[in-house]
């Protein structure tokens, strides 16, 4: 100001330096008005850009600490209801952090929670931790060489589906925000689970059992991220509304009548009648079922009956699985399947003893939470980085937590960025692969969103 009032004088009028004199004066004080007024919504938005750069300079910090992580729980799978290593491990790092820890829900499930230093919601982050029975081929240093007994066989036991990954990268998740807790406004809490592939011999799951164990009752709304062999590191895809289909199982038994095989008309025959009901079945898909608004499935995987080439037996045993995508069309599904069973059985002579067991409903994607969770996950993949996804007919019971409070599960990239999605292995096979290099977006994913959730999702 000085330099520019100094100047003024080398102005020949007076008159001249006075309206100069005035118009600067003005206008500085103009603009301290206006810096003034503007500084309420100027400072939390950089703050909250600051925020996000300490989350994503965190995040990078501790890659290599979460390929580690992810490496020891993948030499060490434990199948569901079994992890108990991963939990002690999980629960240990928790606390190190100073979070408020509960172990042994839902059998070996732990809580933490994470309270941030200004009050706000309180938004729920989930990582699932069980491994499958299946024996691992990949050649990696940290390979899987432990065995189990699962349904009375020894069977070997690996993380076919991610979930070690899911695990690393929500513990880089709770290092990342306990570094900036005095800033968060509102609680964080972070969810392991165990049992999300389910326990045969139990009418429950990981997710079902943590719910009824009340962890969501304080909870606003909750994130959670499954890794994917099929889709390329750095890419996250979502999809609003029902995003993966509810799964039901499907036991037919039909009863008729035997007889010798020499003379088939003194029977009722349960073969054939199951084999009728197998195309009948499939009538509900191409016939009930609106195709045009959404899809559904119903595939039989199993028929058994007899034990002799001569013999009609009096018994078939038939085992499906139905996939659905709202509640009316599971309703729709259900029906068909007992009117035809019976119809067709009638026909023949024969029962139709029908049990359907309900088991994962839909994952649902609440679409007011997806869209304004939108532009963090565009920020944070960058552009052309996030893609909406088809709908998918496998299952999650993360589906569980989102009946209880609006949720949003999305897909991270775990395929090499030169792989090819058709020949990539797929998840629940020996050759599962995943690349490492994409569990840092994960953290930043899960980071962020939960951040923006508490700020009002800005």
């Amino acid at each position: 100001m000085k330099e520019i009032t100094g100047s003024i004088r080398n102005f020949p009028h007076k008159q001249m330096q006075r309206f100069m004199r005035t118009s600067i004066y003005r206008f500085t004080f103009l603009l301290q008005v206006l810096l003034l007024a503007s500084a309420d919504w100027v400072r939390p938005a950089l703050a909250q850009q600051a925020l996000g750069t300490a989350i994503d300079q965190k995040a990078e910090a501790l890659e290599a600490q979460v390929i580690a992580w992810r490496r020891d729980f993948h030499q060490h799978p434990e199948l569901g209801n079994q992890e108990l290593r991963t939990a002690s491990i999980v629960a240990g790092h928790l606390r190190a952090l100073g979070f408020e820890v509960t172990e042994q829900v839902a059998v070996t499930g732990v809580v933490g929670v994470l309270k941030g230093g200004k009050p706000g919601p309180t938004v729920a982050l989930r990582a699932d931790m069980d491994a499958l029975p299946v024996t691992e081929r990949v050649d990696v240093p940290f390979k899987s060489t432990k065995t189990a007994s699962y349904n009375g066989q020894e069977v070997g036991v690996s993380h076919a589906c991610g979930h070690d990954s899911h695990v690393a990268i929500l513990m880089g998740v709770a290092e990342t925000l306990a570094s900036i807790r005095n800033e968060l406004p509102g609680t964080v809490k972070f969810i392991f689970q165990p049992a999300e592939e389910g326990m045969d011999d139990l009418d429950t799951w990981g997710a079902k059992q943590m719910v009824e164990e009340g962890v969501m009752e304080d909870v606003d709304a909750i994130f959670g991220l499954h890794i994917n062999s099929q889709t390329p590191v750095g890419t996250i895809k979502y999809r609003s509304g029902p995003a993966m289909a509810a799964v039901d199982n499907l036991e037919i038994q039909v009863i008729g009548k035997q007889a010798h095989g020499a003379y088939p008309w003194s029977s009722v025959d349960p073969i054939v009648t199951a084999s009728q009901l197998v195309v009948g079945l499939q009538t509900i898909v191409s016939r009930s079922v609106n195709v045009t608004e959404i899809p559904a499935i119903v595939t039989i995987g199993s028929i058994h009956g007899g034990v002799r080439h001569n013999i009609i037996p009096e018994e078939v045993a038939m085992i499906g699985t139905i996939r659905t995508y709202s509640a009316a069309q599971q309703e729709l599904v259900h029906r068909r399947i007992f009117e035809i069973a019976a119809g067709i059985a009638q026909s023949a002579g024969a029962q139709a003893k029908v049990n359907i067991r309900k088991m994962y409903p839909v994952t649902y994607n609440d679409p007011s939470l997806t869209a304004k969770m939108l532009p963090t996950l565009e920020r944070v993949t960058g552009s052309g980085r996030l893609v909406e996804h088809e709908l998918i007919t496998g299952a999650e019971d993360f589906s569980f937590y989102q009946q209880a409070k609006p949720g949003l599960f999305v897909f991270l990239g775990g395929m090499p960025a030169d792989g090819d999605p058709l020949k990539a292995p797929a998840h629940h096979t020996p050759d599962f692969y995943l690349d490492e290099s994409g569990f840092v977006l994960g953290v930043k994913a899960l980071s962020h969103l939960a951040l923006d959730y508490l700020q009002g999702g800005i």
